[in-house]
């Protein structure tokens, strides 16, 4: 084999594979090969078929980049969320990931570790590269951040917190009415010394201040304990916050966690302490993770329909990305208490 047949040894002195040179070893116009990697119904399965094969020998990867500077699509869509490690984003990640994949379009995933300031120049990165929209977990207040992203005209949801006010377009519920609920959950089942076991994060906190309002209202009380983690919540730090409680003067009957693997280290340390759950402690936890229905007791949690805020976010993003007008740009999905042994 000659130099001229071998397009990846040829590679090496003349720089990057191009589509000139797929085009060239398929035996085509450039112009064909491009309509092979961007409208392939367009060619006939003869042609679409040499040009792939060319694509295969050569190890060429189309520069999205490029494409997206003629088109002004990158066919990219950039997610921002605080984890991914066991965490109550996963499930719509994964609906955001496929439905965004069926539709075309990539997803590219960054980790702000429940840092404002990383969140600041995660985004200042993802602006920069122009991507098709962008997916927020939470809601962006003011500052840097809001200010570039509305400047940048790229499409944005919120999801997983709910406001009158979105940057853009916002897919999710309102972490207050979940507080109140789950306090007046708890107090309708004769629980009367509840308290708090939460993360940091401001959709937490809210929360946190809406339970205390309503129990105030109930009748139980200004000095309900809350109990805060640092971020990300684990096992272990339920286990840890749960013997700080029970350390306390007055005793508790009930906890409310802000995750389902705080929920679980709850358990975990009760039962170590031979605490009957739910008998002497109730134990309500957030997200209904895949665990919370095989524990014993089952886990007593609230359900969101993560699934649910991927697929709408997903279906938005693409409808502006294309031209769309979204008709409801503001959905609140709502939330569900799934009562099960644990309270």
């Amino acid at each position: 084999m000659t130099e001229k047949d071998n397009p990846r040894r040829s590679r090496r002195s003349s720089g990057a594979i191009t589509l000139r040179d797929v085009a060239k070893l398929a035996g085509v116009a450039p112009i064909t090969a491009s309509r092979v990697m961007n409208t392939p119904d367009q060619v006939s399965p003869e042609v679409r078929q040499r040009v792939l094969d060319a694509v295969q020998r050569t190890g060429y990867v189309p520069n999205r980049m490029a494409g997206g500077l003629a088109s002004a699509r990158s066919r990219l869509i950039a997610a921002v969320v605080p984890s991914t490690v066991m965490s109550v984003f996963m499930e719509t990640i994964e609906a955001l990931n496929s439905t965004l994949f069926d539709a075309g379009y990539q997803l590219m995933l960054g980790q702000s570790g429940y840092s404002a300031d990383r969140e600041e120049l995660l985004l200042e990165a993802i602006i920069g590269r122009r991507p098709d929209g962008i997916f927020l977990t939470g809601i962006m207040g003011a500052g840097k951040g809001r200010t570039r992203l509305v400047a940048s005209g790229i499409p944005v949801v919120e999801t997983w917190d709910l406001t009158p006010t979105p940057i853009d377009m916002l897919v999710g519920f309102s972490n207050e009415e979940i507080g109140s609920s789950v306090c007046t959950w708890l107090y309708q089942r004769g629980y009367r010394r509840p308290a708090l076991i939460s993360g940091q994060d401001t959709r937490a906190q809210r929360r946190n201040a809406s339970f205390l309002r309503q129990a105030r209202s109930l009748g139980l009380g200004t000095d309900i304990p809350v109990c805060l983690t640092p971020p990300p919540t684990t096992l272990g730090a339920g286990r840890a916050t749960l013997a700080e409680l029970l350390a306390r003067p007055g005793g508790v009957d009930a906890v409310f966690c802000s995750s389902d693997m705080l929920a679980l280290g709850v358990m975990v340390e009760a039962q170590a302490r031979g605490i009957r759950v739910p008998n002497q402690l109730g134990v309500v936890g957030l997200g209904d993770l895949e665990f919370a229905a095989n524990l014993d007791p089952a886990l007593t949690t609230v359900r969101i329909d993560g699934s649910r805020i991927g697929e709408t976010a997903a279906r938005y993003i693409v409808d502006r990305a294309e031209g769309r007008t979204v008709e409801q740009p503001i959905v609140d999905i709502g939330f569900s208490i799934i009562e099960r042994g644990s309270a």
